[in-house]
Formats: C-alpha cells, structure tokens, sequence
C-alpha cells in the first residue's frame, strides 16, 4: 500500500472514531484488536489486512472504499 493511501486510511479512521467521541485504545478494544491497533494505524505503523479493514468498516457502516476516499 502506498504511502498516500496509508495517510488516508489513516486520517478517514481518525475522524471516524473522533465523531464517535472514542479514545483510540478503546476502538481497538471494542472492534476485538490489540489495544494499541488503532493507534499505530494512524501513526501509519502498520500494515493493515483486508479482514481488518472489514471489521473498521462494518463497524462505521461505511464500504472498505470510503475508507481510502480523501
């Protein structure tokens, strides 16, 4: 995955879990991750797997595409 599509996954998942008024540990908590998941998500730390991406996704009710959109 390049670079930009890890900043927009990144910054998409950011504003999605900030509108939801969750702390980061808490979103990785309550989606079943490592407790420190989301926060090297967007710290662009890691590289994250399609089942992952789905379980974000799902639980925004949001597509997997919406999630690379700027």
């Amino acid at each position: 995955m390049s670079q930009e599509f890890r900043n927009i996954l990144a910054n998409n998942v950011k504003k999605l879990r900030e509108k939801e008024s969750l702390k980061r540990e808490e979103l990785s908590l309550l989606l079943g991750f490592d407790n420190s998941y989301i926060s090297k998500l967007e710290k662009c730390r890691i590289n994250i797997t399609i089942d992952k991406l789905t379980i974000i996704a799902n639980y925004f009710g949001v597509s997997i595409k919406d999630l690379f959109e700027d």
